[in-house]
């Protein structure tokens, strides 16, 4: 199970990036994050723009309410989604 931690700048959990993969997919979860595989390479932004973008797109909401809090350098990043209550996503994240 993915641990999602609700907090006054939205709600918390860790993914882990794939870069380079032959399409846009989650992938399950991987040492409590969530593993997703993204087409762009990991240069000046790029895997953390599509990063954004797919989980805005996997989640439902505009990409503004994602951000990278941290990890904007590594595989393993931080993300915030504002607008999201941990009992909206909780059982998605189940599966």
């Amino acid at each position: 199970m993915l641990p999602l931690k609700e907090t006054e700048r939205g709600l918390i959990f860790y993914v882990r990036v794939v870069p380079r993969s032959s399409r846009c997919e989650a992938a399950g979860i991987q040492d409590d994050a969530l593993r997703i595989k993204i087409t762009s390479p990991p240069v000046e932004g790029k895997a953390n723009d599509e990063c954004v973008r797919f989980l805005a797109d996997l989640l439902g909401v505009k990409k503004s309410q994602v951000e990278i809090i941290s990890g904007h350098k590594g595989r393993k990043k931080t993300v915030a989604v504002t607008g999201l209550k941990k009992a909206d996503i909780d059982a998605f994240f189940r599966t």
